[in-house]
């Protein structure tokens, strides 16, 4: 009985401190609010605010709970708040039932400016946006767009969309005009046909002029199902701890 309440009580000690989560809606554009879902940590370092893949529609309930939460950045997000990161799942605005054919939009970047705002409010860090697959094309618009104010302090792009055929890709966005620093991270192996490794030198050529940049690759993990789904290489299937950690210490390191 002692060896089991010690190993209980080690466990209690060494388990992750959870954030405290609650819902915010903040106004945007008139009649519109953007909703997202806020995790905030003990002695935060940095916020950052994660979009999804895919139609971007993560359903969040008044309760805090994704609709739908398989997305890699989301399943993640209590990760980024182990790492000291105030962190904000952001969601389709009040307007939209998803983001398909908005992310290149100015009306996005409204929404999304009006949540680096309150961020910055109310949490005095600087503000970092991250996508995923289609969730880059949200980030590299929405920074390109801000380029007078208002923007992020920095954008991270994980398994980025580096060509497609419906909308921009991200190395044909204006993201060579940026002046804040870019983390780039793919995994070598993707099978997605618009997110092949093998295309990443168009994105890197074009972010030549950043002054701080850097291309983080990881290989291995799980690969189960559509090879362009969360499940697969592309979503970081099995390396999210790692991956994570990595992005956090990119982002809180001294330039």
């Amino acid at each position: 009985m002692r060896r089991l309440f010690l190993a209980l009580l080690i466990g209690v000690i060494t388990t992750p401190f959870a954030a405290a989560q609650k819902v915010i809606d903040v106004p945007t554009r008139p009649g519109v609010t953007q909703r997202f879902l806020l995790l905030t940590p003990e002695s935060p370092k940095a916020a950052v605010v994660l979009f999804a893949g895919g139609n971007g529609d993560i359903e969040i309930g008044d309760n805090g709970r994704p609709g739908k939460g398989g997305n890699f950045l989301v399943r993640s997000r209590q990760l980024f708040a182990d790492q000291g990161m105030v962190t904000a799942v952001i969601d389709a605005p009040s307007d939209r039932a998803h983001l398909g054919g908005f992310r290149e939009t100015p009306e996005h970047a409204a929404d999304v400016k009006a949540v680096i705002a309150w961020l910055r409010e109310n949490t005095r860090l600087p503000v970092w946006l991250i996508g995923t697959s289609r969730g880059t094309q949200s980030v590299g618009s929405i920074a390109t767009r801000l380029l007078d104010g208002g923007g992020p302090d920095g954008i991270v792009l994980t398994a980025a969309m580096l060509t497609d055929r419906n909308y921009t890709s991200v190395p044909d966005m204006n993201v060579d005009a940026l002046k804040i620093p870019v983390l780039v991270v793919h995994h070598e192996e993707d099978g997605c046909r618009y997110c092949l490794f093998r295309d990443m030198p168009r994105l890197m050529n074009k972010l030549a002029p950043v002054t701080r940049k850097e291309l983080i690759t990881f290989k291995g993990g799980n690969n189960k199902g559509d090879p362009c789904l969360a499940q697969a290489y592309h979503g970081f299937n099995g390396l999210e701890p790692e991956v994570i950690s990595r992005i956090a210490a990119w982002i809180t390191a001294k330039p």
